[in-house]
């Protein structure tokens, strides 16, 4: 029988604790697919987050390092200082990221630190419960927004790669979906991007994963992944935001 997909060299063999229909798990295979291709398996180095993705160090054959909760990037700037020859990633949820961590990835960015940020965007708090998160949609119904989101009280869903856009050290912003074949493709070249433009050494760079959670959001998963689609995409636009290349390269 001829072989036509395998697991990558950079996936660890073991199952995954994610509930069924969750995108990490489509995440995971793309970055490791991504550090096969770019033969750079063993000079990179995972950060882990506090979220669903607390275990990630277990699903990489990489060297792997957890953070506490929101720190990630001030963990990988100090990786990538001391090993500037390596590859670093930071792995990181909404809550993560654009709550208690908005300081460090701010900063980070301001900096133009030489590392890659994945950025999973699935609108709520999951291993919490399925409270609301800074990227929650208007309306949206969560544990904490039982009768939905309202602007007027707890203000709009924050546009990550928008905001980061603002600052100078940020070298590539993207954002991409996993609802289907053609958009996880993309996803794939973007994430490559991003460890290529970290490769030149161009500043800092993350991809931001529209992803899903239907179990906190009480949806079948291909009802999960129509929602994203039809109602987090006009709001979260796909696409590249920055490749700094592309605009003829870093701001003097």
């Amino acid at each position: 029988m001829k072989l036509v997909a395998k697991r990558p060299k950079a996936l660890a063999e073991k199952p995954m604790h994610y509930c069924p229909g969750c995108t990490h798990g489509i995440t995971h295979r793309l970055i490791a697919e991504v550090i096969d291709e770019m033969d750079i398996q063993e000079k990179t180095i995972g950060i882990a987050p506090v979220g669903c993705a607390v275990f990630a160090y277990d699903y990489f054959n990489i060297d792997m390092q957890q953070a506490a909760h929101g720190r990630a990037p001030a963990v990988a700037t100090g990786i990538k200082r001391v090993l500037p020859e390596n590859f670093v990633f930071t792995y990181q949820g909404d809550g993560d990221l654009a709550s208690i961590g908005t300081a460090e990835i701010v900063h980070a960015a301001m900096r133009g630190e030489k590392f890659t940020v994945v950025f999973i965007n699935n609108a709520i708090y999951g291993m919490t419960g399925g409270q609301m998160a800074p990227t929650t949609m208007v309306g949206q119904k969560t544990a904490t927004s039982p009768y939905g989101r309202e602007a007027a009280h707890a203000g709009y869903p924050m546009r990550v790669v928008e905001m980061l856009a603002t600052l100078p050290g940020a070298a590539y912003l993207a954002r991409v979906g996993l609802f289907n074949n053609r958009e996880i493709k993309k996803a794939k070249k973007a994430l490559r991007r991003s460890f290529e433009i970290q490769e030149k050494g161009l500043g800092f760079s993350l991809v931001e994963f529209l992803s899903t959670c239907p179990t906190n959001w009480g949806m079948a998963p291909l009802d999960a992944l129509k929602w994203v689609e039809e109602e987090m995409v006009p709001y979260y636009p796909l696409g590249v935001i920055r490749d700094i290349e592309e605009e003829g390269g870093p701001k003097k």
